[in-house]
């Protein structure tokens, strides 16, 4: 039995919350918000030792691991306060807003020897992790080409933000939304060496972009292309989908399923014929003891909770493959900052272009 605490109780806290008091190995040690009405229902009704800030929790409460769930810009403090106490750390998405802070917890979980994790949940999800299994085992060859996509009804109006469509508070749709599948291509392509051509487009937010766009390019000569936009009614919720191409054959995958085409040239693969095979997220999930809005919610906090247990630092989501996903995002913001890098001059100068014409004409 592990003592967990649970820092932050906005949606995705709340959720933590649950899944993690309803673990068999886990006994809930202290649940902290700045929210004093939310803390007094949770107290009077759950029992649960409840705290207005880390400082207070940590001096009371003996824990094992720390679930941090608060907007993005406070995770750099938050996760550096629990690592120099000695905790694990279960951190949401994105682990930061600066690469640098990234890299430097990282570097202090791997020289403390602390388990860590970050909230990318696909890596969970069967059908992603069986994209994974078929990369590994080399079923479509080389890799030429990657595409991730996310499409969903986040911000569809100029008013009613909240702090994740505000950028010093959360990013914005590339570090809360794009930061998805930009985590699978890191898993599946690892980190990328250039980025170009990114947009960051605004459909309806004053402050910050609602769609995302650019490429990305590997060291072994790949590339992939990102496209995000959180303005998309057309979806009833968050949808997010991979394609890859390769030598022997493609892959398309999203959360309910995958399919496999495999040419001739493909090796052998047991349960995959020849031509297109498809498998469905019901034979490729594995069931969990609590279920909260999808099997990989419970599965990812499992791993972690298995992981403190055993105190090991390898498994998936640590805090070194989030910094890569880190650093990508802050290429894109770079990237995106200078503009169009090849321009057409003559389209630039039209009159200019026009008066050449004309002379040669005469």
């Amino acid at each position: 039995m592990i003592s967990v605490g649970v820092v932050g109780l906005g949606k995705m806290g709340m959720s933590h919350l649950a899944m993690i008091q309803a673990h068999p190995d886990v006994r809930v040690g202290a649940v902290v918000d700045t929210t004093g009405y939310v803390l007094d229902v949770l107290e009077k009704y759950t029992g649960l030792p409840t705290f207005r800030d880390v400082d207070a929790a940590l001096a009371k409460v003996e824990l094992d691991a720390l679930i941090i769930a608060t907007p993005t810009r406070l995770h750099a403090p938050m996760v550096r306060q629990a690592l120099e106490h000695g905790l694990g750390v279960f951190c949401e998405k994105p682990l930061c807003m600066s690469a640098a802070d990234s890299a430097g917890l990282a570097g202090l979980a791997r020289q403390r020897g602390l388990v860590t994790q970050v909230g990318y949940h696909n890596r969970f999800v069967g059908a992603f992790r069986e994209v994974k299994r078929l990369l590994d085992a080399g079923a479509i060859g080389r890799v030429t080409h990657l595409a991730a996509e996310a499409y969903g009804p986040v911000v569809l109006r100029a008013k009613g933000s909240t702090w994740r469509s505000r950028r010093e508070e959360g990013g914005g749709a590339l570090y809360d939304y794009a930061a998805h599948p930009l985590d699978l291509l890191t898993w599946y392509a690892g980190a990328p060496n250039a980025v170009g051509g990114t947009v960051l487009g605004s459909v309806f937010s004053a402050d910050t972009e609602d769609e995302v766009y650019s490429t990305l390019y590997y060291p072994d000569g790949s590339h992939a292309q990102l496209s995000v936009n959180w303005s998309d009614e057309s979806y009833r919720k968050m949808t997010t989908m991979i394609t890859i191409s390769g030598t022997a054959g493609r892959i398309h995958a999203d959360r309910q399923e995958v399919q496999l085409y495999r040419r001739d040239t493909a090796p052998e693969l047991p349960g995959y014929e020849r031509g297109w095979t498809v498998k469905y997220t019901t034979e490729l999930t594995d069931p969990v003891w609590f279920y909260l809005r999808g099997e990989e919610y419970s599965a990812q906090l499992d791993h972690f909770v298995q992981r403190v247990a055993r105190g090991d630092t390898a498994g998936t989501n640590t805090f070194d493959s989030a910094a890569l996903t880190d650093r990508a995002l802050e290429l894109l913001t770079l990237d995106a900052a200078k503009g169009p890098s090849t321009r057409d001059e003559a389209a630039a100068a039209p009159d200019a272009t026009r008066r050449g014409s004309r002379r040669q004409r005469a």
